[in-house]
């Protein structure tokens, strides 16, 4: 990783670093508002619908289906910035940044060049969102668990190192889930696949090229750094929440007495 930093630096400068930072600033931070907020929001509505008893009993469901459909429209607000992002990557001179580029894209394709990568998006970031969630949710509940104490009663110091660890459990399962599917789309996004040849038949004959050991090739670097993502994700999360206040929100197994 070092040597292409360096690489990259002599060839293109260190400005070369930078380039897209624009978009997928603004693309993940429209993505992450999305889907925490809408997390909390998907998660009352089906509590809402099913009854808090039943939610309870069934939270696992809860935190997979609400994590799901929140990833699905934070998706929607992720793409267009990601398609205007790849475009200033991939070919230099494109636009002179974000506004530029997202403008020229509109003009130039409308709506359909901001989704033509819309499925493998969904393809890559549904699965890991969900794992993401439900993880987080059940590590924190079996951790505060085993301290024998209300979380009430427990240091804000040691709330933050809870946050901290179900963060990195959460960031391992979301990694370990999400790698087949961020191999194969890498990996697609460099190719070309034969004339009248589908997105999915190409998926297929990859994953089959790749077998398992090339499909979950790089893990150590990727649990590194989705592990640390996600703990530090996380344990901001539960600070905001506190903070507004709305700390009962994802606690259905701490809510039914």
């Amino acid at each position: 990783m070092i040597t292409g930093f360096r690489q990259v630096v002599a060839k293109e400068g260190a400005g070369a670093l930078l380039t897209g930072f624009g978009p997928t600033a603004a693309g993940y931070f429209l993505q992450g508002a999305f889907k925490f907020g809408g997390y909390e929001f998907w998660k009352k509505t089906i509590i809402d619908q099913v009854g808090l008893e039943t939610a309870t009993a069934n939270r696992g469901a809860v935190y997979l289906v609400a994590s799901g459909i929140a990833e699905f429209f934070a998706d929607i607000a992720l793409c267009p910035l990601e398609a205007t992002r790849i475009r200033l990557v991939s070919q230099p001179g494109f636009a002179n940044g974000l506004l530029g580029g997202f403008a020229k894209i509109a003009r130039e394709e409308g709506l359909k060049g901001f989704y033509s990568g819309f499925g493998p998006i969904l393809f890559k970031q549904v699965p890991y969102t969900m794992a993401k969630f439900a993880v987080y949710e059940v590590a924190f509940e079996k951790i505060v668990g085993l301290t024998g104490k209300p979380k009430e009663q427990l240091s804000p110091g040691l709330l933050t190192s809870l946050n901290l660890g179900s963060g990195v459990l959460a960031g391992f399962a979301a990694a370990f889930i999400s790698q087949p599917a961020d191999t194969l789309l890498s990996k697609i996004n460099k190719t070309k696949g034969a004339p009248g040849e589908g997105v999915t038949s190409r998926l297929i004959g990859m994953a089959k090229q790749l077998g398992v050991r090339g499909l979950f090739g790089g893990m150590t670097a990727r649990f590194v750094m989705i592990g640390t993502l996600t703990a530090g994700q996380f344990a901001i999360y539960s600070d905001i929440k506190k903070a507004l206040n709305a700390t009962q929100g994802i606690e259905l197994a701490k809510v039914a007495k």
